[in-house]
């Protein structure tokens, strides 16, 4: 009985593979669009595609499109074609404004370039699609029953942006020591992340970073560049001081900053000492 019931499924697969790859290969457009259909109802969107690919030309500007349109992204999303999925529920709604689909769209959209998006240290182009989307979705839909949960991807892939900019900046300073010129492109990169980000979740300690790194850009300068250097070290220090005057890092930006105050003073010094001798040479 095993054997036989084995036989018949084995004969029952044979079977549906021919049908489907003769109507692939050589049946009519409408056979092919029903079989598509029942192929993605039963849950085979592989198959599916191949056969919405063959006809998508043919159904151009007919009522069938947009149901094709709309299975054809939401295939690409079970099949987990995510940044190709969120591409097509994109054209579905520009193709369609006036569907009765395109919250869902929209919603599905956005989600699927977030699960196409990477970790934060790799490319962030979908991360970044994903984020435009999911804001678009809110603007567009503020009382969907989707809004908690597409706020909350809204936050993960902005948190996950921010750590990206934020590790990069990181890697300029810790690098600035082989190249000095990375303690520019570190306070640079560090303000872009806070001018970009307002209320970061990393501002405290990018406040904290951007200081340290115009500080040690100061203590490796020549005399002639420090008192510039010590100026915008200084300024760095207030601005993490009046923004987080209980900081973790306050301890140590305080010692900091006593240094940078002597090598002031002693530059002050120097400077007057300067003075007063062109001061006598001129006499």
């Amino acid at each position: 009985m095993k054997n036989l019931a084995f036989l018949l499924l084995f004969s029952l697969l044979l079977y549906s593979c021919g049908e489907y790859q003769k109507v692939l290969n050589k049946g009519t457009v409408e056979e092919k669009y029903k079989m598509a259909v029942k192929l993605y109802e039963t849950k085979k969107y592989a198959k599916a595609l191949r056969l919405f690919e063959k006809i998508t030309p043919a159904y151009k500007g007919k009522p069938q499109m947009e149901r094709i349109q709309f299975m054809v992204a939401q295939s690409n999303f079970n099949e987990k074609s995510y940044t190709l999925a969120g591409y097509y529920f994109d054209r579905f709604m520009k193709n369609y404004p006036k569907s009765s689909k395109n919250e869902e769209a929209a919603f599905l959209s956005a989600y699927s370039y977030k699960l196409a998006s990477p970790v934060f240290s790799k490319d962030p182009t979908d991360t970044k699609k994903a984020l435009e989307a999911f804001q678009s979705f809110i603007n567009m839909y503020p009382n969907s029953d989707k809004i908690e949960e597409a706020n909350q991807h809204y936050k993960d892939l902005r948190y996950k942006l921010q750590k990206k900019y934020f590790e990069i900046a990181k890697v300029y300073y810790t690098t600035a020591e082989y190249d000095r010129r990375n303690y520019q492109a570190a306070i640079q990169a560090f303000d872009n992340l806070l001018s970009d980000y307002l209320g970061s979740e990393f501002k405290e300690e990018a406040l904290y970073y951007r200081f340290k790194a115009a500080y040690d850009f100061e203590l490796k300068s020549t005399d002639r560049r420090k008192s510039e250097r010590i100026k915008v070290a200084i300024e760095a220090y207030d601005k993490l001081k009046r923004n987080y005057p209980e900081s973790k890092f306050m301890e140590e930006c305080n010692e900091m900053l006593e240094v940078l105050q002597k090598e002031e003073i002693r530059l002050n010094e120097i400077i007057a000492k300067n003075k007063e001798l062109l001061k006598e040479d001129s006499q």
